[in-house]
């Protein structure tokens, strides 16, 4: 057993409050880490606001990055002391899984998203002896010691700069694999990404390392818009002030764009996106809405070999394509460090809050 303190949210839209937790002894497939960082995502935020049946009290936190204290008796790829990120966890046994295609797991989601315990029903963290909600993508990196899923866990080099590196976990790896695993841009492709979040500003980025000539970046805030030309795009559309419709048709010389990034989750800003398709062109849909959202398309606009997509965690083998985007960051061909601001672990909340008011792009917490 290992005392730790966590951020735990006690009910939906309540905000993140410190606690001490006792999280349980690492299980055969476990991994005891101690936390070094961890990034603020929307998806934490929305399970912290009720938005998924995410059980609280829980601890959240899905971009952890530290160091291996402990390891279960049958984890081989990881040893104590070793320097580890981490991602989302998966079976490794069905389907999907076996095909490469772990973020399509067929137990993706009790196992990440709303089961808040082990596959089998046990908890791995508890307080004054009641089990609180926990194991979200395999970690609950918001507390500075996880139990983790091994197939969470990736290693990287024993220099990493693990307080830059642990976006890498989910939103990197979301913007960079809708580029690179669903879009594959061929020579002279244009890309259009719609929103210049963390995630947006992922897809900049590797759509620069493609390649493809044009990259549209789409957002309302003007500062965003000037990080993604530095970061990568060669064009930029603020939606405040121009049609989205009419700037794209302008841009393309009404020919549209080989593929669509839409990390928004705003359903005209999809529609634009899909209607400025060109032929054989792909729209790739990360941004998510409220459940049951619906977006029509016409038909006859599909037909010409249009196609649209829906991708979790950039259809990624997390332990191909991280350690490849570390090498990126670390060389500086991937700069996500201009979209990181740093907060104690004890200011959790402030990083939260800075989020919903714009005032961040990434937030990465420091233990």
């Amino acid at each position: 057993m290992t005392t730790t303190t966590a951020a735990i949210v006690e009910s939906p839209g309540a905000g993140f409050t410190l606690s001490d937790v006792v999280l349980d002894k690492p299980a055969h497939d476990e991994v005891l880490v101690r936390l070094v960082a961890a990034g603020l995502c929307h998806t934490d935020l929305g399970a912290a606001a009720g938005a998924f049946p995410f059980p609280l009290p829980g601890i959240l936190g899905h971009e952890g990055a530290g160091v291996v204290e402990s390891v279960g008796a049958d984890v081989d790829s990881v040893r104590p002391g070793d320097r580890v990120l981490l991602s989302f966890t998966s079976c490794g046994t069905c389907a999907d899984c076996r095909d490469g295609h772990p973020a399509y797991c067929a137990t993706w989601l009790p196992s990440n998203l709303i089961g808040g315990r082990r596959a089998d029903g046990t908890a791995t963290v508890t307080r004054g002896g009641e089990p609180v909600g926990a194991h979200f993508f395999g970690q609950s990196s918001f507390a500075r010691h996880a139990l983790v899923d091994e197939r969470s866990v990736v290693k990287v080099a024993d220099d990493a700069p693990l307080d830059l590196l642990a976006p890498l976990g989910c939103g990197v790896q979301t913007g960079a694999g809708a580029v690179w695993n669903v879009l594959t841009p061929r020579p002279g492709a244009t890309l259009l990404v719609t929103g210049a979040g963390a995630v947006g500003l992922s897809a900049v980025m590797a759509a620069r390392l493609t390649p493809a000539t044009r990259v549209i970046a789409v957002d309302r805030v003007a500062s965003r818009l000037e990080l993604a030309t530095e970061v990568g795009a060669t064009d930029t559309i603020n939606t405040e002030d121009t049609d989205l419709t009419e700037a794209l048709a302008a841009l393309t010389g009404g020919r549209g764009v080989d593929g669509v990034v839409e990390t928004t989750g705003a359903v005209p800003v999809l529609k634009a996106g899909i209607a400025a398709l060109a032929q054989r062109g792909t729209a790739v849909i990360v941004g998510a809405p409220a459940f049951g959202t619906e977006v029509g398309v016409d038909v006859n606009h599909m037909i010409p070999g249009r196609t649209v997509t829906g991708v979790t965690l950039g259809d990624s083998e997390t332990r191909t394509l991280i350690p490849v985007l570390a090498d990126l960051v670390t060389s500086g061909r991937f700069p996500i460090d201009r979209m990181i601001r740093h907060y104690d672990f004890a200011d959790i909340q402030q990083a939260a809050d800075d989020v919903h008011g714009g005032r961040t792009i990434k937030p990465v917490l420091r233990f």
